[in-house]
């Protein structure tokens, strides 16, 4: 028998996984866009406050709270003069010892060595270059003295090399002798590199043997210099965070460790390579720390080069240069400095990034990002979702209405129901349909006659005319099987299909209102409706300013207001009248939304003229278009979003003229009551 083994999918991305949800993203970003952001600060938006939904991933802008937090602990964490201060403590404790022992002595030789130590410089790293070859009478203080020997030593090669003060600690007395010769190795890797002569098999080779000095574990060559590289400014920077005084005595102890170690040439030289390759990481800037506890020259390095990546990633996480992405954000920085769920968080914003153009939701034109249609046709579906939503009627049905009732006098007849209709359900006729499917379903089979001729059936009621019956098995005892089949609808008066005219004020006033972006949703609210249940519709969306304008809904979705003066009503309707003349047979339907009164209007040479107050001839033409409409059945339903006296002055006039109704909603609520108004008008309740 076979046997077979499951796991993972290997071989690329899982074929099974289902497509990656960029819908909440995108539907965060396209309010942005609505209020007439462009689609790439929106996204820039979206991706600094992070993905919304209950299992969402912080921004960018969090990220950034966390880095400038770290910065502010580490320069909290201590003071960058405590190994001179350690160093002084030392030095301090072993002249006191030693001047404790020779105390009781009364010979000369003792008084001239308390005359030494009274001449001791007061610079710590000099003090200690005079009592190296010092001849210590107490045996406390020779070894107190060695002591800081050898901190100074630890801290002076951990500061440059991180994993060496855990070496030098060890009990092996060839410990300092292996990192002599650590450092000639790895000056001589550094020349053979910039000869051109390394190889991967050399560095593979120095690790084999050093590797445990660096904690790190760089995998070649370039990770060994840009860690060893950031330390070396790290020190640097050290050192012009200290004051002159400061500088000089630290550097005084260093110089002097390296001497007495043996490693003052092999360090010069590894200094200067790795700031000739690296000349990018700010050496000499000074750097601030806060803290009151001293820190150790090791530790104090660690802190600033810490500061210094953290630094860097701060600048990537901010984003504010030209060109920026998150490409430049470095991922195994983000690791180090906040851990790896800041990591899975960045990934998840790439991955939205990348997401919404591989799926069709944003393109790239001419440099500029762009909504698709499927990006407008999701945020119209978005929008209507809220509209409904809001809706205080009850949930039948598609359009969430209880009271959809008949649209319109029944003529008497029905028909075969199809996809889309409206009309009311004849029960009757379609419980006779499935009663008469179901007997044919059952008949037997006939009998042979004893002639060996097929005796003719019983008489069966016949399937409806023109429709052949279909087998979907024996009826249940005492109930009738439905087939979609079966059903018919009342013929209804009504008209199949309605000419949508949604008329939008484009100027400037509807953005200092407030009022632009819900404009623009209600606007692909309507879109969406119309197009998914009412496909038999035709919708024509007209922005109006000083002009008016046919817009598609991508067009719409990212349009910007017009910096232009003019209310031009009158050129809105008569681009809304050719609508309806080309659908004659269909029920007009026209909505305008607006915040102002018309003023303007086309001269006949077809520019326009702006007039405030508006011009009488602004609201005779106006109100001619108007008549047009009512001529043609077509009542005007008007949305104000302001109480400006003029425009309920107006509006009023035109309900009286053409008997539409006239709306004062929020603009919270704007979506709402045009969509309400679109179904009532539509399913015929004058």
């Amino acid at each position: 028998m076979s046997r077979y083994r499951y796991g993972a999918y290997e071989d690329g991305p899982d074929p099974l996984a289902p497509p990656y949800d960029v819908r909440d993203a995108l539907d965060a970003m396209g309010d942005s866009v609505l209020e007439g952001t462009r689609p790439e600060e929106a996204l820039r938006d979206l991706l600094r406050r992070g993905l919304p939904g209950a299992d969402g991933r912080r921004g960018l802008d969090d990220l950034l709270r966390q880095v400038r937090e770290r910065r502010r602990e580490l320069r909290d964490r201590g003071r960058l003069d405590g190994t001179l201060e350690q160093a002084r403590a030392l030095l301090d404790t072993a002249i006191g010892q030693e001047r404790a022992e020779l105390f009781p002595d009364p010979s000369d030789e003792a008084r001239l060595r308390e005359a030494e130590l009274d001449t001791l410089p007061a610079d710590t790293s000099q003090a200690i270059r005079r009592l190296s070859d010092y001849q210590w009478r107490s045996d406390a203080a020779r070894a107190t003295f060695e002591r800081l020997k050898d901190l100074l030593r630890q801290d002076v090669l951990d500061a440059q090399f991180q994993g060496i003060k855990q070496a030098l600690q060890s009990q092996d007395p060839r410990a300092m002798e292996r990192v002599k010769d650590m450092m000639a190795a790895l000056n001589e890797m550094l020349e053979k590199d910039a000869r051109g002569e390394h190889t991967q098999e050399d560095f593979d080779r120095f690790m084999e043997r050093y590797g445990d000095m660096f904690p790190d574990r760089p995998g070649d060559l370039e990770e060994l210099v840009d860690s060893l590289a950031r330390r070396a400014a790290a020190m640097d920077r050290l050192l012009a965070s200290l004051s002159p005084e400061q500088q000089a005595e630290l550097a005084g102890l260093m110089d002097q460790v390296m001497q007495d170690a043996g490693l003052a040439m092999e360090m010069s030289r590894l200094n200067d390579a790795l700031r000739s390759r690296r000349p990018d990481l700010g050496w000499g800037t000074p750097e601030r720390m806060n803290g009151e506890q001293p820190l150790g020259m090791g530790d104090a390095t660690t802190a600033l080069a810490e500061l210094a990546d953290l630094a860097e990633l701060e600048a990537a996480l901010a984003q504010d240069y030209p060109g920026a992405r998150l490409d430049d954000i470095d991922e195994e920085a983000v690791r180090r400095a906040l851990g790896r769920r800041a990591v899975d968080d960045l990934d998840a914003l790439r991955r939205i990034e990348a997401e919404l153009e591989r799926q069709g939701y944003l393109q790239r034109k001419r440099g500029r990002l762009e909504l698709t249609p499927k990006a407008v046709r999701r945020l119209g579906d978005t929008a209507l979702r809220r509209v409904f939503a809001q809706l205080t009627a009850g949930r039948q049905g598609d359009h969430d209405q209880r009271d959809a009732g008949q649209a319109g006098e029944l003529t008497g007849s029905s028909r075969e129901w199809r996809f889309g209709d409206e009309q009311p359900l004849d029960v009757v006729r379609t419980v006779s349909n499935a009663i008469r499917r179901n007997a044919m379903d059952a008949r037997p089979l006939p009998a042979p006659a004893a002639d060996g001729l097929t005796a003719a059936p019983a008489a069966v009621p016949p399937a409806r005319s023109g429709r052949p019956a279909r087998t979907g098995g024996p009826a249940r005892p005492g109930g009738v099987r439905l087939s979609v089949d079966d059903f018919e609808v009342q013929e209804t008066e009504r008209r199949s299909a309605a000419a949508v005219c949604l008329l939008v004020d484009l100027s400037y006033s509807m953005v200092l209102r407030g009022t632009w972006a819900a404009a623009k949703q209600t606007t692909l609210a309507l879109h969406a409706l119309v197009t998914s249940k009412f496909p038999q519709d035709a919708i024509q969306i007209i922005g109006f300013s000083n002009y008016a304008r046919t817009l598609h809904p991508t067009e719409m979705a990212g349009l910007d207001w017009d910096m232009v003066q003019g209310t031009n009503l009158h050129h809105a309707l008569m681009i809304a009248g050719r609508h309806l003349d080309r659908h004659p047979d269909f029920e007009p339907i026209v909505l305008v939304v607006t915040d102002g009164e018309p003023t303007a209007h086309l001269r006949p040479d077809g520019r326009s003229l702006f007039d405030y107050p508006p011009s009488p001839d602004t609201l005779v033409l106006t109100l001619a278009e108007v008549d047009k409409m009512t001529r043609r059945g077509a009542g005007m339903n008007f949305f104000m979003l302001a109480d400006d006296r003029r425009l309920v002055s107006f509006v009023e006039e035109v309900a009286r003229r053409n008997g539409g109704r006239v709306f004062a909603p929020d603009a919270e609520r704007l979506g709402q009551y045009v969509v309400s108004d679109y179904l009532r008008v539509r399913r015929g309740r004058r």
